[in-house]
Order: C-alpha cells, then structure tokens, then sequence
C-alpha cells in the first residue's frame, strides 16, 4: 500500500495539520492500493498564506524568466514520464499504452504550448496617444482539477498561470490524486521558488470549497462536471473572485450522405475511447437518413470489436471507469435508454463477458434515439453511444443545438462550404470538422453549460490575467 499522506506547501513536504486518511482504489479490480490525506481549512489557509506570500516577487519576474523555468519543467515533466503513466492507470483506470501516449502525452504538448505562446505573449501595449494598457497577473489562483485527463487539466492551469505570473494552490480530485503528486515533485525538481505551486489534496466540499471562499484567492480555475461548476460559481459570489469553468458535454457528431466512409467507425472509437470519459466525446450520433441503417450496423460492430481490459493489460483496448459511482451510474442510465424505448444495438447492462470485477463497462449502442430521450440529454460519461437519425441539414443542426451543453460538436462532409456553413450555426465552442484536430495552444472551451472558460496558448494565458489601463503615458 503506497502512503502518500504529505502535502506540498511553501516548497516543502509537510505532513497535514488536519488530514483525514483516504483510500485511492484501483478500478480494474476494487482493490485499495494507496492512501492519501484530505486537507482541512489550515491546510488550506497554509497553502494560500504560503501563495499570496510568493505573489509579489513572482508577479515581478521577467517573462524570460517563466520562460526558462517552463523549459525546466516540460524537462522534468517529460523525465518523469513513466512514473505519470504508471500512476495515471492505477488511480483512473487508464490502459497503460493509453496513459503513455494520450494522457501524459498531452500535459507534454500543452506545457510546449505555453512555452510557444508565452515567447511573444504581448503584456503591455500603446492602445492610443498617452494611454498605456498592462496586462497583469490576478493573484493567487485556485486551481481544481478533475479525474479524467490529470495531466491534461494540471498542465492547461499551472502551466498559464505560471506564464501570467500568478502563484497557486492545487486541488486534484481526490478520486485520482496520484499523479498529481509526481507533477509537484517535477515542480521541484525544476525549481520554481517556494510558494509559487501548492498542492493540498481533498474533496470538493473541504479544500475545495475551502479555495473557492478563501478571500486571499483571487480566482478558480475549475474543470469537472457543471453540477459542481455552478456550486462552485455560487461559493465564489461573495468574494466576487474570478471564476473560469470549464464543464460538461454532449457533443453532436453530424454525419451527411457524403461524408467518407469510416466516419461511423471513427466517430465511435472517438466516444468510447478513455472509456467514455471525455467531456468532449461525440455521444449523439446524428446520421443522414439515407445512411442510417448502414451506420447503425457500423457503430454496433466497431462496439463488439471494443476490447475491454484491466488498466496495466497491454494492447488496444479500454479500460474500467473510474469509481462505483460513476460504474452505477452509466448502469442506470443503459437501462434508462432501454426503458425510454431506445433499440439497444451492442452493449447494454452489466459487466462484458469475463470480467467479474472492476468497474468495466460494455461499450454501448442505442438506435432510433430521439433528443428528448434521457441518454440524449445527459452527459453519461461512459462508453454509450446515442444514434439519431435526421432528413435535413436544418433538421440535423436544430438537434445539435437542442442540449444545455455547448462545448464540441462534429461535422463530417466531402463538402467544405456545407461544413462551415453548419459550423457557424452550432453553438458550442468548438466544432470539428471531419476530424481534423485543432492545433497546440487551440482555444478549449464551450458555452451555456459547459462554461465559459478558454484554456490553453495564450487564450490560456489570458485567463489568469486583469486588464490595467493608464492614461497619461508618456511615449
């Protein structure tokens, strides 16, 4: 049992002032395999005293300086590559080649991407004669990060705010917290002075809840569900805080008569790939009529070729979810597909054929889905795929729109001008097209429901800034 009860705070290891034992359990086989400490409110207030302490030198550093410090962390970051992966698919339950490649792969490519975006990241500027408009750091930034993609979210906050020049306090969920500790140790390892990056560890309605009231935190940074997202907003009201969430999905994946043919199997692996646990997943299908029937018989058989294996199994396939919770709830809402009439094509309730244990779950299919359904309106966070079947491209467009969500949708077309044409009218902050990806540094973010937030390059950046102008500047 690994015992990983310190926090990092003011550039030590320290043991908690009011921690309380947790067990991370391990969700390809149930088993507890570490044990961490949640903070209390003196953890808290010690790793924001420590933070607001370190503001004033940090906020005061050069961008040169960020700059090379970035260098020596990708450096350290990039060293501690398997020590991250290893982590990662114990606590989540991601397949090791998985974790190797796309989970630490993409703390790596944004990190890069700050140290790009931070090369000419423009702080200061003439906006007219004798007015002068500087972009300075907000603070002390509380950052909240969720279990899906660790790294990825880590990396896309500490990595702007240390480019913006705040210093932090990071709460990872305590559900997958692991990793997170090995960042902190490469935190150290490329030196940035003390209190500039603290971690506590703990749960939503203690340390998080904790940073989100504190009124020496002057913003959270905050990914995970919207449910969480709008109580966060909430707690942070009266601190009148700056708060940047980024929430939960229910992405449209539109497929016209023309698209190419493995845009069905593509789409598919898309959903169930991280075992469905991808705010940006494509999990509403909707499929030209005259390709329906095809596509059906696609997504169902690329479904049974899904493989699906305990986290440190080599090879392609997908793992367990990540806790009971979420195990118990994409059970009930298979079955609440079923019970609204939904025509279960592959998959369905229940465990895949041998394996008995461990929080694995049938990569799924449902056809003749209408957007009213249960399934088409709830992100399941799970391997469940929703098809709906539409006639026109107004039709398809109205049916992406209709969801409380906004964050990706998915457009696959031979034709370019029908492709931006529906782009434009999709509300979401980001559309792909026949899945090409977005560059390094891209703006990640959605609207309505899934937040208003942009991380990433320098939209990143400018996320952990405040906007000061002056008038009476001098050339």
């Amino acid at each position: 049992m690994l015992e990983k009860r310190k926090f990092y705070i003011n550039g030590e290891w320290v043991d908690p002032v009011e921690g309380r034992d947790l067990e991370v359990i391990d969700p390809s086989n149930e088993e507890p395999f570490a044990i961490i400490s949640l903070g209390g409110q003196a953890d808290t207030d010690a790793a924001v005293a420590a933070a607001k302490t370190a503001l004033p030198a940090w906020a005061a550093t050069t961008r040169e300086e960020r700059l090379a410090l970035l260098e020596k962390l990708l450096q350290a970051y990039k060293a501690r590559s398997e020590d991250l992966a290893q982590a990662m698919s114990r606590e989540m339950g991601a397949p090791i080649d998985w974790a190797r490649s796309a989970q630490v792969g993409a703390g790596s490519w944004h990190l890069q991407g700050f140290i790009e975006a931070l090369k000419d990241f423009t702080f200061e500027y003439e906006y007219a004669p004798g007015e002068h408009h500087i972009r300075e750091p907000i603070g002390v930034a509380g950052l909240i990060t969720p279990w899906n993609w660790p790294m990825n979210q880590v990396t896309l906050k500490v990595g702007a705010a240390v480019a913006a020049g705040c210093t932090m306090v990071l709460k990872p969920s305590e559900v997958a917290p692991l990793s997170s500790l090995v960042f902190a140790e490469a935190m150290e390892e490329a030196g940035f002075p003390a209190g500039v990056f603290n971690l506590v560890n703990g749960d939503g309605p203690g340390v998080g809840t904790q940073l989100s009231t504190h009124r020496d935190v002057d913003m959270i940074s905050f990914t995970g569900s919207t449910r969480a997202g709008i109580q966060i907003s909430r707690a942070a009201a009266p601190t009148m805080k700056r708060v940047a969430c980024e929430l939960g999905g229910k992405g449209a994946n539109i497929i016209f008569e023309d698209a190419p043919e493995k845009a069905v199997k593509i789409g598919a692996i898309k959903c169930f790939n991280n075992s469905g646990q991808s705010c940006n997943a494509p999990t509403r299908m909707l499929v030209h009529r005259s390709r329906y029937e095809e596509a059906v018989e696609q997504a169902a058989a690329q479904a049974e070729a899904t493989s699906v294996g305990p986290a440190l199994a080599e090879g392609r396939h997908i793992g367990p979810v990540v806790s009971e919770a979420q195990f118990h709830k994409i059970q009930d809402l298979i079955q609440k597909g079923i019970d609204e009439g939904a025509r279960l094509v592959a998959g369905g309730p229940g465990r895949p054929k041998g394996l008995n244990r461990g929080y694995y779950v049938r990569p799924t299919v449902f056809a003749d889905v209408s957007n009213d359904m249960t399934i088409a309106q709830t992100e399941i966070f799970g391997p469940v795929l929703s098809i709906i079947p539409f006639e026109t491209e107004e039709e398809a467009i109205a049916i992406a729109n209709d969801t409380e969500y906004g964050l990706t949708n998915y457009v696959q077309s031979s034709d370019p001008e029908r492709c931006k044409r529906v782009a434009r009218q999709l509300k979401s902050g980001m559309v792909e097209m026949n899945y090409k990806s977005f560059a390094q540094g891209s703006p990640f973010g959605g609207v309505r429901m899934s937040g208003l937030a942009r991380e990433g390059g320098k939209f990143g950046i400018e996320e952990f800034l405040v906007l000061k102008a002056v008038s009476g500047w001098e050339a």
